[in-house]
């Protein structure tokens, strides 16, 4: 697994070293190095590909033959000539200009991929020698070898963070949260057809949505074609390179044309099967009458005021993922939490999509799942192909209090918890099947035919026990050898941890769903009526269905543990005071 903050650290480090040793902007230099980025990883999938393609290539004369450019269209990759690869960049010789080198290598890779020309920086030479070399070096991660996760993005993210938070808070615009992604393109289940992003930043969404796909072993690029608005130019070419090092065919439009408020870049207005994105929050000064004329606005304009702007833009977003749908399209979104209970206008139109019953799924999640950003959110999704069982309903999920702590600042939904939440989707649309295969993952993966509570006591009782174990041979141990002993059990330790993890995920899903029967769980989950939602004023907030949880009760006698809290109190406070006297006599016999 990616230690992905060891490896901004050393991003930052190499970023560090351009700030200080070159003249050039933060714009300027944010490109070069997201270029040398690139080449890491798209070398990476090269020699991935390459691996997959030797495993049965034939022979001639008793060599195997050599790979070819062909060979790696055929697997929806890029061709690395020699010259290309990041090996041989590496590895240059002292004399050599490797500003140049580089920009040959982008020339050569735009050569390979139609897509990328164009875009890839080319302005190496301006940078010093032992600068790029240094770069070059601290780029060779092993960490861009793990291809399914939008490592860039994140990356670029961070970049903007430290580099031009000026640039990274520009009209909202953020990098979204891998857990976020995934829950998406978990809820959607794209499977073929047209997707559009129309604000689709480093293309986080594709590539969740390819390895969704591919998962089933379906060719992405064959089922699917991917359409992208993004104003930002960095954004548009970061997500040009992010397609092309997975393999992916897009078509990305970028610049004025690209702002969605008043484009639609593709002309797919009605036609598309899936759209997904996290777009700009609470957006201001959008010209209405511009807007108007775009078309897109199904439900009618959101508040304008006396100099004909759109105070808001958030309904604009939601009014056009709906209008961009077909008769069967499905659409998720980030959007922000004020939205599901804005008034006025916005009311107006939340009735409206109400009404049309295509409103499937609404998630509130909790703060601090966004890299630079602190804010709640909600997840949206619209069916309009909803089956008739759910055609009157809502599912609500409040996970505000479901997540995992990665750090102090930064919250996500495990691999586990990602499958829980979707697990009460596919309860709540009647697909049985689907939940009891998970269930039937968790008894794979645990490894056990007994039920998770016992399975969970008995994890328990193990890391218990390693960690008694653990104590004694550490103790036991010779200098020499307590640092190995250690290591080997807090690897040990952290095993079984996971598995402990693992059970109580799989706990907290049967204690509430059993073998597989939607039921709504107070404080985490509703299925509410077309009705009941109009008496609840058209507010989309999942806590004003679901309830609040019991607080469970610990077995602690308040009122006791508050005296015993007050008795340690006054017992440290007088060590506080003797240990204060003892100091003030060793200072005054020092002569202080």
């Amino acid at each position: 697994m990616i230690n992905i903050r060891k490896l901004e650290t050393e991003l930052w480090e190499a970023a560090d070293l351009l700030r200080v040793d070159s003249k050039v902007t933060s714009q300027e230099y944010c490109m070069p190095v997201l270029g040398l980025i690139f080449l890491r990883y798209a070398y990476s999938r090269f020699k991935f590909v390459e691996a997959d393609i030797l495993k049965n290539r034939p022979t001639r004369g008793g060599r195997v033959l050599p790979v070819e450019a062909d060979d790696f269209k055929s697997k929806s990759a890029i061709f690395l000539p020699k010259e290309a690869r990041y090996d041989y960049l590496i590895n240059l010789p002292d004399e050599a200009d490797v500003g140049k080198a580089i920009n040959k290598a982008m020339e050569l890779i735009e050569g390979q991929s139609a897509q990328l020309r164009g875009i890839l920086p080319k302005n190496y030479t301006i940078l010093q020698n032992d600068l790029l070399r240094e770069l070059l070096r601290i780029f060779n991660n092993s960490a861009f070898n793990e291809m399914k996760d939008d490592i860039i993005g994140r990356i670029y993210e961070y970049f903007l963070n430290k580099f031009a938070p000026a640039v990274a808070s520009d009209d909202g615009v953020f990098f979204t949260p891998k857990s976020l992604v995934r829950m998406i393109v978990n809820i959607l289940e794209p499977s073929h057809g047209t997707v559009l992003d129309p604000a689709c930043g480093s293309g986080g969404m594709f590539v969740s949505s390819a390895d969704f796909i591919e998962g089933y072993g379906t060719s992405a690029n064959t089922a699917m074609t991917f359409f992208g608005q993004e104003k930002v130019d960095y954004n548009a070419k970061l997500c040009m390179m992010n397609m092309a090092v997975h393999g992916l065919n897009a078509k990305i439009v970028s610049g004025n044309e690209a702002n969605s408020f008043y484009h639609d870049a593709h002309n797919l207005d009605g036609c598309c099967d899936y759209v997904m994105a996290n777009p700009p929050f609470n957006v201001d000064k959008v010209k209405s009458e511009t807007c108007q004329n775009a078309g897109r606005l199904p439900f009618g304009l959101p508040s304008v005021n006396k100099a004909k702007e759109i105070g808001n833009a958030n309904y604009l977003w939601i009014s056009y993922f709906h209008s961009y749908l077909n008769e069967n399209g499905r659409a998720g979104f980030v959007m922000a939490s004020s939205a599901t209970d804005s008034q006025g206008k916005d009311k107006d139109i939340r009735e409206a999509l109400v009404k049309t019953g295509d409103v499937d799924v609404m998630i509130s999640v909790g703060n601090n799942f966004f890299y630079t950003k602190s804010l709640p959110c909600s997840l949206w999704f619209f069916d309009k192909g909803k089956s008739e069982g759910i055609r009157d309903k809502v599912l609500f999920i409040d996970a505000r209090n479901y997540y995992t702590v990665v750090d102090r600042t930064l919250n996500e939904w495990s691999e586990w918890q990602l499958k829980n939440l979707n697990a009460i989707v596919w309860l709540y649309r009647g697909e049985i099947e689907k939940y009891q295969q998970l269930l039937t993952e968790y008894k794979s993966v645990l490894g056990c035919a007994i039920t998770f509570e016992e399975s969970l006591g008995l994890l328990q009782d193990e890391l218990a026990d390693l960690q008694k174990r653990s104590k004694i041979e550490v103790e036991n141990a010779g200098r020499n050898e307590k640092k190995r002993v250690q290591a080997h059990y807090d690897e040990l330790i952290a095993a079984k941890n996971a598995e402990i993890t693992i059970a109580k995920e799989a706990l907290w899903l049967y204690e509430k769903f059993g073998e597989g029967e939607y039921k709504d769980i107070l404080g985490l989950c509703k299925s509410a009526s077309r009705a009941e939602i109009a008496e609840k004023g058209y507010s989309l907030t999942p806590g004003a269905y679901v309830g609040v949880a019991p607080v469970e009760d610990d077995g602690v006698d308040f009122a006791e543990r508050m005296k015993e809290i007050h008795s340690e109190l006054l017992s440290l406070q007088a060590e506080s005071n003797t240990l204060m006297e003892t100091i003030s006599k060793n200072m005054e016999e020092l002569g202080v």
